[in-house]
């Protein structure tokens, strides 16, 4: 075996892990995947002749790409207080695809990467190397231009965030999957109370408006106000093919073979706290969703 095609079968080795986190700091798959691209390219030009550890030299440049990913961001954002919601994993319950399982190996919920999205890139950086993939912080450190110990308040900080506006959820599927279900039942039956039964008092659907490319996400806060939007899900109920968003239960909304709408759902405590909707168009298309059943069951 040639040293280039030694190199490309290490690099192969890395690349979940490498993809992993390129996903966590960005929230998006394709950005993630054109980052990890970015690190082979750099790989193949240089030379590792000295490189002790290339799975940490790796992780080190696909950090790099993402912060100049984040940092670009930042400056082209126009309102600070928008939130965008984050690529979603979706895989079909019973066919799980072991590249989605490698992205989802530590059960990243859109929540939280939608709270990962308002922190400042060094402050992401600094939480999901060192909280997800347990770089240490003298490592991180150069990737900011911060000491460690500056960068360990920077991770801390961004913790305390997470800890405060990500909610978990309930560990069971089956739980998850039975609420999801009750929320779509009274949609369609267009009951109100049991709309408002099922939802978490504080409860936020987010959804990106189902406009192309669009700049800002709607936001509806609490269970009487979700449940006037949520009303009108119930004729999509016949449309909506139970699906895992992020490891979690939720659903794929589609007709005549086109998706319509992806939702995800956070359930906690047996109601719902947060909801999530992608309906851009764009967005949609570029989601492997594989082939979509015209009609199914709730």
């Amino acid at each position: 075996m040639d040293d280039g095609a030694w190199l490309a079968e290490r690099f192969e080795e890395h690349r979940p892990r490498l993809r992993a986190v390129a996903y966590r700091m960005l929230g998006s798959v394709s950005e993630a995947d054109d980052a990890v691209q970015d690190a082979w390219l750099r790989l193949s030009r240089a030379d590792t002749g000295g490189v002790e550890n290339l799975g940490a030299w790796l992780t080190t440049v696909v950090a790099r790409v993402c912060l100049n990913v984040l940092r670009s961001r930042e400056n082209r954002r126009e309102d600070s207080f928008d939130t965008h919601l984050p690529d979603p994993i979706v895989s079909f319950e019973g066919g799980a695809d072991p590249e989605h399982e490698a992205l989802l190996a530590d059960a990243v919920g859109l929540a939280l990467l939608v709270v990962l999205d308002t922190l400042a890139p060094a402050e992401r950086l600094a939480f999901v190397l060192h909280d997800m993939f347990a770089v240490p912080f003298d490592e991180i450190a150069p990737l900011i231009e911060r000491s460690p110990a500056a960068t360990r308040q920077l991770a801390s900080r961004a913790r305390r965030r997470v800890q405060g506006q990500a909610p978990a959820p309930d560990p069971d599927l089956s739980r998850q999957r039975d609420v999801v279900n009750a929320f779509f039942a009274a949609a369609r039956d267009g009951d109100f109370d049991a709309l408002v039964a099922v939802l978490d008092p504080d409860v936020v659907l987010r959804s990106d408006g189902g406009t192309a490319r669009a700049r800002h996400t709607v936001a509806f806060h609490g269970a009487r106000t979700v449940a006037a939007q949520a009303v009108t899900f119930g004729r999509l109920s016949p449309f909506a093919r139970p699906a895992l968003i992020n490891g979690a239960a939720g659903v794929v909304v589609a007709a005549q073979g086109r998706p319509l709408s992806v939702m995800g759902f956070v359930v906690t405590g047996g109601r719902i706290v947060e909801i999530d909707v992608i309906a851009d168009p764009d967005r949609l298309a570029e989601l492997d969703l594989g082939p979509l059943d015209d009609e199914v069951n709730q």
